[in-house]
This record gives structure tokens, sequence and C-alpha cells, in this order.
């Protein structure tokens, strides 16, 4: 079946379709990822996105029921360059085309993903319509010029809770327990002793990755919906809170940032992806968005405190300016070196401690999985959070021969 995808500069895609049938708009972004793809479209933080992928190749290894981020997919459209005719893994459960069916969720493949990726490292993200039922260029674009923008969109008020058993569309803000570690042949997989650390978890899209990091990290892990007052919060006693990730511009989320403001300095605050971005704007900071946001399993970055590079997986199109954090009393921690755009920051006095990528990526990279073992452990052994929690210990030099 032919389908198209329409970019509101009027550039038209035209390929074949797998997956759903239909139309829907959303932000054009590409990810940078070779593997990893189940794990794209299965977070919640690409709600209302079509992601292309610029990888030629996907689909090949075919998908599996334990390497999802969340019970479904958010996005608006998978686009791909070539689809192969049959999966092959020994994982394996069942195919793209046939995952995609079953959410719902359109995929094109045969276009030029490459000329897609340049026009949109050039002009920046644009809005866009993928669909199989209307194929006039016209209307196409015309459809893609009317669709939402993503700057001012409060997206985390259609995917949280999507992950758990918490439903955002009830009164109800009844917690939520989670004890899955995570599995046994993963990179990062710890022991889950207990360190007797409870860390809540407020809930904006969660990955379950972040989950299974803290319960591997031996935490008690309680996760709550975004919109959970600082009450109810501070009624659970934690001795740390994770404000995770999720889509949409941060500056939209006004309920979740008032929270947040109002629990810092009451306890230590770990924030990822739009949790950095939320956390930061609860401090008095700012965020803007970016040309084209960071998508991949493959963004350099420097950690200041260590001076090591990590080689991160991100997800994001807004970022925090870094001018700001330093104006309100933080501390810069980590850089993106490709764009130079903050990825990190910690306030010792508020006691909050924020990174911009994932570190909990799966598949990968595990670069900094360091960093969620080192904040559970910190807030069970009540250790204050401050730029030495991202340091490593002097690496002795090698023994020389000597003969």
């Amino acid at each position: 079946m032919i389908a198209k995808l329409a970019l509101e500069d009027g550039f038209i895609f035209t390929g074949r379709s797998f997956g759903a049938a239909g139309t829907s708009t959303g932000e054009i972004v590409f990810n940078t990822s070779m593997t990893g793809y189940q794990e794209v479209f299965t977070d919640p933080s690409y709600c209302g996105q079509i992601v292309t992928m610029t990888f030629p190749l996907i689909g090949n290894y075919g998908v599996n029921a334990e390497d999802f981020e969340s019970k479904g997919a958010a996005l608006s459209g998978f686009v791909i360059k070539e689809l192969p005719r049959r999966p092959s893994n020994y994982r394996s459960s069942g195919s793209l085309p046939d995952f995609l069916r079953e959410h719902n969720i359109i995929g094109l493949c045969d276009i030029d993903t490459r000329a897609l990726t340049r026009r949109l490292r050039i002009h920046g993200a644009v809005r866009g319509v993928i669909s199989t039922e209307v194929l006039d260029d016209v209307r196409l674009v015309t459809m893609a010029r009317e669709a939402p923008n993503m700057a001012g969109a409060n997206l985390v008020q259609r995917v949280a809770g999507t992950g758990l058993l918490v439903d955002m569309n009830t009164a109800d803000t009844q917690a939520s327990d989670w004890s899955e570690p995570l599995p046994s042949f993963s990179a990062s997989n710890g022991d889950a002793t207990e360190n007797s650390g409870h860390v809540v978890v407020l809930d904006c899209g969660i990955k379950y990755n972040i989950l299974r990091h803290l319960r591997s990290a031996g935490c008690r892990v309680t996760v709550v919906p975004a919109t959970t007052p600082a009450d109810e919060i501070r009624d659970l006693s934690p001795d740390g809170l994770l404000v995770g990730n999720g889509p949409g511009d941060p500056e939209a989320v006004h309920a979740t940032i008032a929270t947040i403001a109002e629990l810092i300095g009451n306890v230590p605050i770990f924030g990822i992806c739009l949790g950095h971005q939320m956390t930061a704007l609860a401090l008095g900071a700012t965020t803007y968005k970016l040309k084209f946001g960071h998508h991949g399993g493959n963004q350099p970055v420097l950690n200041r405190c260590a001076d090591r590079v990590e080689i991160t997986a991100q997800n994001h199109g807004f970022a925090v300016d870094a001018a700001s954090v330093e104006k309100v009393g933080g501390t810069v921690t980590h850089i993106n070196l490709n764009d130079d755009s903050l990825e990190g920051f910690i306030h010792e006095d508020k006691q909050v401690l924020a990174v911009q990528f994932h570190p909990e990526a799966s598949p990968g990279p595990h670069d900094s999985a360091y960093v969620i073992e080192r904040f559970a452990h910190a807030v069970a052994h009540g250790r204050r959070i401050d730029t030495e929690l991202l340091k490593f210990a002097a690496r002795a030099p090698d023994a020389q021969h000597v003969g």
C-alpha cells in the first residue's frame, strides 16, 4: 500500500506503508541509533512525534515483550529506509509490522531517509503528516501546517501512567510499587540487595528501565502520577525523589513544576530528561527549544567533574540554558560535545542532581548507568548530593616491565 509523508515546508516523501492504516500528524524527528528500535517506539517521550531512523535496516531482529519501555507505543508514526522480509532472532516473538498494527502506529518504508534527515538537520524539526488514506500532496501539506506545535504542548497529560497501573485521566493518585529489577543478562544488572532507600518516582511518562535500575540498586520504588500534590509525596516519607522522562514542552507542565518547587530543599531530587528540564524550571532557570533535538544512542557528553567523556542515549527536543542554572546557584556538570548544550547540573544547597541524557539506556550505551546507582546509594545512606558524586577514583599508572 502506498503511503506519504508530508512536511509543512512542502516536501513530500512517497513510499510503502507497513503497520497500521490511517493518518497521523506530529513533529518529525530523526533517531541515530543502530539498534533499540523497539525501545524507541515504546518510549512515551516520543508522544506527538513521527520518528525516522537514520540506520537503513530496521526490524531485522523483530520485537519481544521483554524489551518494552512502557505498555505500548505513543509515537505518531515510524519511518525507515528498508524493512526486512522477516525477522531473525532467538528472542523475537513477532515482527515490526505486526507490532505497529497492534498499536495502531503507521509505518512508512522505502523512502530516502538520508535526504529527510539532512533536511531536518539543516532546517530543524518540522511538523508533518503521515498517511495511507490521503494521497493528495496539497491537502497533506495543508494538514501538516495545521498540526499542533510542539512548543507549548503539555503532552505529559497524554502519556503519564501509560507505563504503570496509574491512570492520569482519573482522580486516583494512589501510589504503585515497582518490584522488577534489571534482567540477568543486562550489562548493568546489580544484585538488587536492599539498601533501605525509598525513592518516589514522579511518572511523567516514565520508562521501565529507570525503575529497573532503581530496584537493582536496592531501592524501594514507589511510582506516583505527575499530578500528585507535594503533601501526598511527603506523606510517603521518601529518602529521594526521581522526576523522570516524558514528552513535550517542559514549560507547559505547570502543576508538576510547582510540585517540584515545593519539594526542593526538603528531599534530594534527581531529574532525568524532561525531569532535568522541569527541575531546572522549578529552581528558576530557563529552557529553550533545540533546532532538531538529540535523539539516539551515540551522543558524546563531557562529565566535567570526572574529566571523562561518556557516550549517552538521548531523546529530547528542549534544553536547559546553562547560564540560567548558574545564575540560580547550580553547578554545570555535563556538557554535550556536539553543540555545547547543557547535559547535567548539581545544586548542592538544594540537594538536586539532574541529567539531560538517559543513564538507564536500553539497549545502551551504559557509560553513565552509575549515576542512578550513586544517587540511590547517596539517599539511602544520607550522603549529600555534590560534585564528588560524579567523580571516579584516580587510575593507578600501568605497571612497567623492567628486565
